[in-house]
């Protein structure tokens, strides 16, 4: 998520002895193609899903709330595609303001995802865990939202705002202001990740506790859906993550990461891990429709609705 979008096809000084043509056209092509598809399917999955949940699930249930609010925050997060795939192959083209406003629904949909996921995670276990509290209807769990709303806007403004439009080569760039910028911004990211893998951890390890003891096939029903829908998050983020963090390492020029050969494969590896952790924001329509029971029934009728025989 911290762009290293940034320059899609620029070499950094240090870099001029080590050619990267091949990486450059690479993501001059993938990039571009991979994003426009995962902005159709996400578009459409995410909302089906808000179409099914104004239309026919009632907002009483926190579950459901939260899965409101996930597709949304999806969908936030999918509307700044379509300006990074221009970017690969225009360069920046909308001005520092544009740079300025596609970073902040960027961020603002990752930060908002996180911890809706991990609302989501909590709201679950309590549900399987402590089944005879009245967690679910205390007020502080219905302005939860609002409160994931105000803390992901705040971290994706303060992100945001440190974006510039940058000159090189008579090429534009949408980057951080300073390199510093730029290493906070993947340190806040990563934050926000460990803290929502260690609360999640412990939650998905009680409920499995619990479920294996438990008789009650609903229970595993009703974890199951919110158990891949982090897992798939995991998948996808870890990798990411983790390979921000060495691009760090390069940032500041330590072995081995100055070889010219373990930096093209490291610029592979990212291009890999980001087309592989922006695919949430399509995949969790997926999910609700493969394991919500529920779900399923409403997609049938409005499809049925939407081609009667």
């Amino acid at each position: 998520m911290t762009e290293d979008y940034t320059y899609p096809d620029y070499v950094t000084p240090e870099d001029q002895l080590c050619r990267k043509e091949e990486v450059v056209k690479v993501g001059s092509i993938v990039i571009p193609i991979f994003f426009t598809l995962l902005v159709v399917f996400s578009c459409i999955g995410n909302l089906l899903v808000l179409v099914i949940l104004v239309r026919y699930e009632k907002f009483k249930c926190q579950i459901n709330i939260l899965i409101l609010n996930l597709a949304l925050s999806d969908l936030l997060f999918t509307f700044g595609l379509p300006f990074w795939a221009s970017y690969y192959i225009w360069g920046w083209t909308f001005g520092e303001i544009g740079c300025k406003a596609v970073k902040f629904l960027f961020y603002v949909g990752f930060y908002s995802s996180v911890l809706f996921l991990t609302l989501m995670t909590i709201q679950r276990y309590m549900a399987v865990v402590h089944p005879l509290s009245d967690w679910e209807k205390c007020r502080g769990f219905s302005v939860a939202p609002f409160i994931v709303w105000i803390l992901s806007g705040t971290a994706a403004l303060l992100v945001s705002l440190r974006s510039i439009v940058l000159l090189h080569d008579n090429n534009l760039y949408c980057e951080f202001d300073s390199i510093r910028a730029k290493h906070v911004a993947i340190y806040l990211q990563s934050f926000f990740f460990l803290i929502a893998f260690c609360i999640m951890g412990f939650c998905y390890v009680r409920m499995f506790l619990i479920i294996t003891r438990s008789r009650t096939k609903l229970r595993k029903k009703t974890i199951k859906l919110i158990f891949c829908i982090g897992l798939v998050f995991f998948i996808g983020w870890a990798p990411y993550n983790i390979v921000m963090l060495l691009r760090i390492l390069q940032d500041y020029g330590l072995n081995p990461f100055t070889n010219c050969k373990v930096s093209i494969r490291l610029d592979y590896a990212f291009y890999a891990c980001r087309l592989l952790a922006f695919s949430h924001c399509c995949l969790n329509p997926v999910l609700y429709a493969l394991i919500g029971e529920r779900f399923q029934k409403h997609l049938r009728l409005i499809l049925k609705k939407m081609c009667p025989k």
